[in-house]
């Protein structure tokens, strides 16, 4: 899957310009965490690198596939900020990925287990508390073995016990080799997590290095900007 490569990427809906002049490389199975102010088209990137937007100017390539291929597409998955569960029982969310992609619905206590969601496997999804509902649908992401996995934004709407176990989860799942790709506002979060950063501005890339890197010395002035305003 890796390298994941962006040459020139531009997106411009309604003759607004979302996104501009977006190269970019990630490699490794690290954790890659994108960061940036509002507006600044982190999300816009993430959909674009995922697949679920074409870009209107620019490339996406992985591991030199285009990325809209089919296969590149099998072997990434993507979850949002509101978990999106499916109207059946907690179990029957994961074993629905395991039908779709022919493996043994045996595994399910597997991934519950992942989620620490075993004790509600007969449970309405629905009915799930919302932290519980995000750390089910990374379990069901990971139900589909991805390569990368890009989570926007996972835990924004979580309290502090809830999003720490949400990051338990996207630990677990860097150390099995899975690329993890990480929208946050959150510093801290970013400090715990990120080995390395991209940063945006104004819909484009103003830096990308290593976390200790960034978070020492930011080399753009945007994201100098930034990390001061939130450091006040």
């Amino acid at each position: 899957m890796l390298p994941l490569v962006t040459k020139q990427l531009g997106l411009s809906v309604d003759n607004k310009q979302l996104l501009h002049n977006i190269w970019l490389e990630l490699t490794d199975n690290h954790v890659t965490v994108i960061m940036g102010h509002n507006g600044a088209g982190k999300s816009i990137l993430l959909r674009c690198m995922h697949g679920l937007i074409e870009p209107t100017e620019g490339t996406i390539h992985w591991a030199g596939c285009k990325a809209s291929s089919i296969e590149t597409r099998k072997k990434q998955a993507m979850v949002f900020q509101k978990p999106l569960m499916l109207n059946r029982s907690t179990s029957a969310n994961i074993e629905y990925v395991l039908k779709l992609r022919d493996k043994s619905e045996s595994l399910t206590q597997k991934y519950l287990q992942s989620a620490g969601l075993e004790h509600k496997a007969d449970q309405p999804a629905r009915s799930l508390s919302g932290g519980e509902q995000q750390r089910l649908a990374i379990a069901r992401a990971l139900a589909c073995e991805p390569g990368v996995l890009f989570l926007d934004e996972p835990t924004a709407n979580l309290d502090p016990g809830a999003t720490l176990k949400v990051e338990s989860q996207v630990i677990s799942a860097s150390q099995q080799t899975i690329k993890i790709v990480l929208v946050t506002h959150d510093i801290a979060q970013a400090r715990r997590l990120a080995d390395d950063v991209v940063f945006m501005s104004d819909g484009t890339v103003t830096e990308h290095s290593s976390a200790k890197t960034f978070f020492s010395q930011p080399a753009s002035a945007e994201a100098t900007s930034f990390m001061s305003a939130y450091i006040r």
